[in-house]
């Protein structure tokens, strides 16, 4: 049973970087020619970006198998010696799980700050110090453990004290999730992101009578200081209830017109009118009620194999080590239904905005493209496995903006991207 697991984790990677490898062949090929939608420079400029970015994610991967294989040959078992004399079986529980997060925590760190300061440092997007990283790494780490050790102890009491204990923890992480949705922008103001309510009135104004079309509800729109950190553009609707803010990034604050704002706030509205994000949720759900209704049921012979007794912690940490394969395997089809949902949302960000909707709307994607040096091709195979956003020049064209011929390999024929 080790081995077929071993086995799936194996294939998992074997296709995760052979997409990856597809994906850099592609944009190498393609960055040199016609450029599309960016100027020549920033084009290449974004290409480059793009494989950077894809050859770390190879190194990343091929790291964390090795380290799969640590833990599945000797790691857990020398991590449960550690703690096996701790009377207090709970304690003993979180002690365990804790410190295989905290371990995998720590090995990540190096691939973190690499992307930070020398890959988004050399394409102009990082604006955070070195003090600001540590900052948000300390807080991340604190919390990482303090609600890391509170759900590991829930799901302990669940799986000693429940017969179906699978199912139970399942609706308790589950419930957890939506937690989280609620409470994200709260907490990402309270330790991350200085937020203050939007001071100009008349944008305020328009956002509101935009929010007033779909019957969307918030506490306020905010303004984010995102712009200490990277130059990247962006803006999110978060909570649920009384609880949802609208939260703009300064940044896109500066590079958008009020009516190209407008159309992107009309978008989100789209995924709110259309319930995208319960949408979202219950295939979030539909993963973890899979994950644990699988290692709810694993046979005995797997834990004989690997020498250790079929207690909690190993179960906790068996699911960690699992997640990543489950959750590629359920991206595919969470990314059919995530892009199908984006077409709609641009369709009715684009009816939001009136008869130049869509060409507000246009007008912001390709800005979007630009500031954050998207390289607008990309891999079928890539798209298939990996977007949950449609390209941009399919966006384009359902928005009615003339891209030109493009040829089905990208690399024939001119995108011209006027409206």
């Amino acid at each position: 049973m080790v081995m077929t697991l071993v086995g799936i984790y194996s294939l998992y990677v074997l296709i995760t970087i052979y997409t990856s490898v597809m994906q850099i062949g592609y944009v190498n090929l393609i960055k040199r020619k016609t450029p599309i939608l960016l100027s020549a420079s920033d084009f290449l400029k974004a290409g480059n970006y793009a494989v950077a970015k894809e050859k770390l994610a190879i190194i990343n991967t091929f790291v964390d198998y090795l380290i799969f294989i640590m833990w599945i040959g000797l790691g857990l078992k020398y991590l449960v010696e550690q703690y096996y004399t701790m009377e207090n079986a709970a304690l003993m529980n979180i002690a365990i799980v804790m410190s295989f997060v905290v371990i995998n925590f720590v090995i990540s760190l190096p691939f973190s700050y690499y992307e930070k300061f020398v890959i988004d440092t050399k394409f102009g997007f990082n604006n955070s110090s070195l003090g600001q990283w540590m900052k948000d790494t300390l807080i991340s780490f604190g919390m990482t453990v303090v609600l890391g050790s509170l759900v590991v102890w829930g799901i302990y009491e669940i799986i000693s004290h429940a017969q179906l204990w699978w199912l139970w923890s399942f609706v308790f992480i589950f419930a957890l999730v939506i937690l989280i949705n609620m409470l994200y922008p709260a907490f990402r103001a309270m330790f991350f992101d200085k937020l203050i309510p939007l001071e100009d009135e008349t944008l305020d104004g328009e956002i509101q009578n935009l929010m007033d079309k779909t019957g969307f509800v918030s506490s306020g729109v905010f303004v984010s200081d995102a712009s200490k950190r990277d130059n990247r553009l962006n803006a999110y609707f978060g909570g649920f209830g009384k609880a949802k803010r609208v939260v703009l990034f300064d940044t896109l604050l500066k590079k958008l017109t009020t009516k190209e704002l407008l159309a992107v706030l009309g978008h989100e509205l789209g995924h709110f009118a259309h319930g995208d994000i319960y949408k979202n949720i219950a295939l979030v759900g539909a993963m973890l009620f899979a994950m644990f209704a699988i290692f709810g049921n694993l046979p005995d012979s797997l834990y004989l194999e690997l020498g250790l007794a079929k207690e909690p912690y190993v179960i906790m940490i068996l699911l960690m080590l699992f997640m990543p394969v489950l959750g590629f395997i359920m991206m595919p089809i969470m990314g059919i239904v995530s892009r199908h949902n984006e077409y709609e949302a641009d369709k009715m960000g684009s009816e939001l905005g009136g008869s130049a909707g869509a060409i507000e709307l246009a007008n912001a994607l390709k800005k979007l493209v630009t500031e954050n040096k998207s390289f607008p091709l990309s891999h079928p195979l890539y798209i298939f496995f990996h977007y949950t956003h449609p390209p941009v020049i399919e966006r384009l064209k359902e928005l009615g903006v003339d891209v030109g011929y493009i040829e089905k390999s990208g690399t024939e024929g001119k995108c011209e991207a006027n409206i």
